[in-house]
C-alpha cells in the first residue's frame, strides 16, 4: 500500500456565488477570521502529514500562488519594526521548497477535468482531492486513518436530512466496519425521494491513479461537465470505494451562509476573540 504524499487542490473556480466580493479576488482567499479559505484547507492536509500540493488554478488565480511563497518586501518590514510574532507566523505557514505545484485548467469543464489536469504531477500513485469551499477540520487525517485500514479509495461523507439529498452526490451503504463502510453504489444529486441513503459526498476525497485512465476520456456528464462522481463509479467496477463518516462538521464556505456560520465558528475556537466575538453577537441579537 503506497504511503498518500500528494493532494490536489481544484482552485480554478469562479466563485460567481460571491460577486462582487470574488470580481478581482479569488474565492479561495477570501479570509475566514485572519486566513484565507484555502490556507485553512492546506494547514488540515498538512497536520495529516501530506507533503505535496498541488494547485489546478485559472485565470487570475495568481495571488494563490504569491500567497504560498515568500514576501521579501513584508518579511523585511516586519523585521524592520520588530514585529516578530507576525514575521514568525508568516515564516512557519510557508511550506518548504519544491512542495507545492501549479497547473492550469484552461477552461471550466468540470471537478473531474480540473483533477484529470494534475495527472503529470501526481504520477502513478494514489493521492488525496480537497475541495477548497470545504472546511472540514481534522477530516484528512481521519481519511489517511481509513486508507491505512482498507487501502482503495476512500471518500468523506456526512449525513443530511432525507430532504435534503437530491442537492448532493449520495452513496450507497454496504458492509460496515466501524466508522467506514464498503460503498456500493453512487448517484449524483438522485430525485427526492430515490438517494440509497442519506450520505453525501462532503468533499474529501483519496483515489488510486487509474481513474486519470477514466477522466481522459473526457466523458461529460450533469451540466455538461465532466464528473468526478462519474469517473469513481466507472472505476468501482475495478476497484473497492469505502465511505468514512466524517467525525466533525464541516462548513461550506462557498455558499454566503456556510462561509459566515464558518467565521464565527472559527472565531469562537480563538482564545484571543472568543469573549469579545460573543458579546458582539448577544448585542447585536438584543
Amino acid at each position: 500500500m503506497k504511503k498518500i504524499r500528494k493532494a490536489v487542490l481544484p482552485v480554478a473556480g469562479l466563485g460567481t456565488r460571491f460577486l462582487p466580493a470574488t470580481k478581482a479576488v479569488p474565492k479561495e482567499m477570501l479570509t475566514v477570521v485572519d486566513r484565507p479559505v484555502v490556507q485553512h484547507v492546506v494547514d488540515e492536509a498538512k497536520a495529516a502529514g501530506i507533503e505535496h500540493f498541488i494547485f489546478v488554478t485559472g485565470r487570475g488565480k495568481a495571488v494563490i500562488e504569491d500567497h504560498f511563497d515568500i514576501a521579501y518586501e513584508l518579511d523585511a518590514t516586519l523585521q524592520e519594526r520588530g514585529k516578530t510574532a507576525a514575521f514568525e507566523e508568516l515564516k512557519k505557514d510557508l511550506p518548504k521548497a519544491g512542495q507545492t505545484s501549479f497547473t492550469r485548467q484552461q477552461a471550466p469543464l468540470g471537478l473531474g477535468h480540473a483533477v484529470w489536469c494534475a495527472r503529470e504531477i501526481v504520477g502513478d500513485e494514489p493521492f488525496a482531492v480537497l475541495l477548497p469551499d470545504m472546511l472540514s477540520p481534522g477530516c484528512m487525517g481521519q481519511m489517511l486513518s481509513a486508507y491505512e485500514k482498507h487501502g482503495g479509495n476512500v471518500i468523506a461523507v456526512e449525513e443530511v436530512k432525507p430532504e435534503e439529498t437530491h442537492q448532493y452526490g449520495i452513496v450507497s451503504v454496504g458492509e460496515t466496519y466501524g466508522q467506514t463502510f464498503e460503498i456500493t453504489g453512487m448517484v449524483e444529486k438522485p430525485k427526492q425521494g430515490t438517494a440509497p441513503s442519506n450520505f453525501i459526498i462532503s468533499g474529501r476525497y483519496i483515489l488510486q491513479p487509474e481513474v486519470f485512465s477514466i477522466l481522459e476520456h473526457g466523458k461529460k456528464g450533469a451540466g455538461g461537465e465532466i464528473q468526478l462522481t462519474d469517473a469513481m463509479i466507472d472505476l468501482m467496477a475495478d476497484q473497492k470505494f469505502f465511505g468514512m463518516r466524517y467525525e466533525g462538521k464541516t462548513y461550506d464556505t462557498g455558499s454566503k451562509i456556510g462561509f459566515l456560520t464558518a467565521n464565527i465558528a472559527y472565531g469562537l475556537q480563538r482564545p484571543d476573540l472568543k469573549d469579545a466575538l460573543v458579546a458582539e453577537i448577544k448585542a447585536l441579537l438584543g
